[in-house]
C-alpha cells in the first residue's frame, strides 16, 4: 500500500483583531535624516512629532506607518 495524502479546502477569513490595537508611526523621508516618531498608541501623538519635526529641521515629507493586528478563524 503506498501513502497517499487528502487535501481539504477550508475557507478562512482574515479581520481586524480590536484587541491587539493599532500602533501609528511617521519617519523622515529627508535625506540623510533618520529620524522617527517610534510607535504610539494615538494617531494625534505620532503626527505631532512630525509637525514639531518639521518645525525644528524644515523636513516636510514623511512615511506613516498604521499598524494592526489581525485574527485569522475559520469559517463555519
Amino acid at each position: 500500500m503506498s501513502p497517499r495524502a487528502i487535501y481539504r479546502h477550508v475557507v478562512h477569513t482574515i479581520r481586524h483583531a480590536p484587541e491587539g490595537g493599532i500602533t501609528y508611526e511617521a519617519f523622515c523621508t529627508a535625506a540623510n535624516c533618520e529620524a522617527e516618531s517610534g510607535p504610539h498608541a494615538e494617531q494625534e501623538a505620532a503626527q505631532d512629532w512630525a509637525l514639531r519635526h518639521t518645525g525644528r529641521t524644515g523636513h516636510n515629507l514623511f512615511r506613516r506607518v498604521f499598524t494592526d493586528h489581525a485574527k485569522v478563524t475559520r469559517a463555519e
